[in-house]
């Protein structure tokens, strides 16, 4: 087993959050509930909570199954291929004859049977990546009928379509759980969001419907909506949600990707305007408010997905200096909001406080280990304070499938390029069929280049913080420095020539340290750097602290691992 640097290994993370994705379906007989996930945990009650919602089905199901999907192409492993058919099976099971997925009735809860909007989104992606990863008929029997009924029940005028209510129902619009649920027609929510899956499945497969479905939405969005600002800011006074920040982020990754594949600059600038200002609402480390006013002081792990994803599609469009932003998210918050120490979870020993079908006590903290933050602080996994809404839900199964969904997006993107050249975008462990990177960040300034086949070029991206004097690369043969005439591409990267198969480069580089103050809504936090990592946060948390264990070493621990290295890639 080959030995490597123990830092952050993203397709690690992704297997380890695997055990919350098995760990949520309730698959007590006596509850009747044949598999339907947990939406939500309380880690702070005692005994701990796993609760059922409304989000169970097709939100939750699209999450859960994505997340299986893109875990097993990370990992090249298929160990919890029955969760995931589990998954694939009852996804298939909550369409309508009209092609719309369904949440099912719960007449003790008084939930009639509904299409949430805000599910569609979540089962056309899982769809589409069953597609991608698996070329599955089936897959794209249920997606084309969930398009063409998408577009279906799109009200259409001259200039605009769009959907006028949260859920459509087996009568049509409008639904009276539509005023219960308090969301009110939000263009974001209900088809912003769905730009980005509609647009992948499209490339995937060439559906038309889904393409022009794409181009009314961002009509909708860019032009009729008010959804943002001139400026790029969010509209706090856009319906019931106040500047929600999940459903603004993921519109914004959606216009980036229709952006780049129309080749439409001008929006690709609107979308940019708006994800700069939300950065300013974030902190540095990738900390995001729920939203402008109740929620602002709760983190969703699905908002920091949405930053993820939509800075990796603006920097590949070109404007590269998104990728610092992009690396300092995955090697901060995404990863410190997994839960991975349980020591302060305390379950039930048996199921004599359950109530069957809605709450379970018993493995709580057992089942959801490796579940990204449903509710956060910027210093603790749990949200836990007296301003805004207080505690609320510690783990939700959204999160749980949005974490994994970050942790490939970064994964897909260490390593990009063609024929051409060979781009290492993000410092981190990663092998590929061309080039192996091992990252020894934090610890030393260090990345190590294993080059599997003969390459044009290789480039590298070297963090701003590090500069370039003293920028040194070891080479069979050969070595130079950042100074060097010819060292560095056009578009700032490193550049290597003609690397050979068998070849290792060695880059190494300074890694300063520095302290910020970071505002979270309004709250301040002293932060400690060491180039792009956090290893230490002012106030610590309390409950699960973030940050406060990071350990800094002369040279990297090593461990040994079997990095997956995918004969086929795919991207998303």
């Amino acid at each position: 087993m080959p030995e490597i640097p123990d830092t952050v290994l993203l397709e690690e993370r992704a297997e380890l959050a695997m055990n919350a994705v098995a760990g949520l379906p309730d698959t007590d007989p006596d509850t009747g509930m044949d598999g339907i996930p947990y939406f939500s945990a309380d880690l702070l009650a005692r005994p701990a909570a796993l609760r059922h919602g409304d989000w169970d089905y097709g939100s939750s199901h699209g999450r859960l199954l994505d997340a299986c999907l893109l875990a097993r192409h990370m990992t090249g492993k298929d160990t919890w291929r029955e969760v995931e058919d589990g998954f694939r099976r009852r996804l298939a099971s909550f369409f309508g004859p009209d092609g719309l997925s369904y949440r099912r009735a719960r007449p003790d809860a008084g939930w009639p049977p509904n299409a949430n909007l805000i599910d569609q989104r979540a089962v056309l992606l899982s769809l589409t990546t069953w597609y991608v990863s698996d070329g599955d008929p089936e897959a794209r029997r249920l997606a084309d009928r969930h398009v063409a009924a998408l577009k279906r029940i799109a009200i259409k005028e001259r200039d605009v379509w769009f959907y006028p209510a949260s859920e459509y129902t087996p009568d049509g619009w409008p639904s009276p759980n539509a005023i219960a649920l308090h969301l009110a027609p939000d263009p974001a929510s209900f088809s912003g969001r769905l730009i980005m899956p509609l647009l992948r499945y499209h490339q995937a497969t060439g559906n038309e419907d889904a393409l022009e479905l794409c181009g009314w939405f961002a009509r909708l969005i860019v032009h009729k909506s008010g959804v943002f600002h001139e400026d790029g800011g969010f509209n706090a006074a856009r319906a019931y949600r106040s500047g929600h920040f999940h459903t603004r982020l993921g519109t914004l990754e959606g216009l980036a990707r229709y952006a780049r594949h129309t080749g439409d600059h001008e929006l690709t600038a609107y979308v940019r305007r708006s994800y700069d200002w939300a950065l300013t609402r974030a902190t540095r480390f990738g900390w995001t408010p729920g939203d402008l006013e109740g929620q602002r002081h709760e983190h969703e792990s699905c908002s920091l997905v949405d930053l993820i994803g939509t800075g990796v599609t603006l920097a590949r469009s070109g404007h590269t200096g998104y990728w610092g932003v992009v690396e300092r998210f995955l090697r901060n918050h995404l990863v410190e909001s997994q839960l991975l120490d349980l020591s302060w979870v305390e379950s039930a020993p048996d199921t004599s406080g359950d109530e069957p079908g809605w709450v379970t006590h018993v493995r709580v903290g057992e089942r959801v280990r490796g579940a990204f933050a449903g509710y956060g602080a910027p210093n603790d996994y749990v949200c836990d304070i007296e301003l805004g809404r207080g505690h609320t839900a510690d783990v939700q199964a959204c999160c749980v499938g949005s974490g994994v969904r970050g942790l490939f997006w970064g994964w897909n993107s260490v390593v990009t390029g063609d024929d051409r050249d060979v781009r290492v975008n993000l410092l981190l462990t990663r092998a590929t069929e061309q080039v192996t990177v091992l990252s020894h960040l934090p610890h030393e300034g260090r990345v190590d280049l294993d080059v599997h086949q003969d390459l044009r070029e290789l480039r590298m991206r070297v963090p701003e913080w590090a500069g370039y004097a003293k920028v040194r690369v070891t080479r069979d043969g050969d070595g130079f420095d950042g100074t060097r005439p010819g060292a560095w591409a056009p578009d700032g990267y490193l550049s290597v020539r003609a690397p050979r198969r068998g070849e290792r480069i060695t880059v190494t580089f300074p890694v300063p340290e520095s302290t910020s103050t970071e505002d979270a809504s309004g709250r301040e936090f002293r932060v400690r750097w060491r180039g792009d990592d956090v290893i230490g946060i002012s106030p610590e948390g309390t409950a699960r602290p973030m940050y406060s264990g990071r350990k800094v070493h002369p040279t990297a621990p090593r461990r040994d691992y079997p990095l997956s290295r995918p004969a086929t890639e795919w991207a998303w």
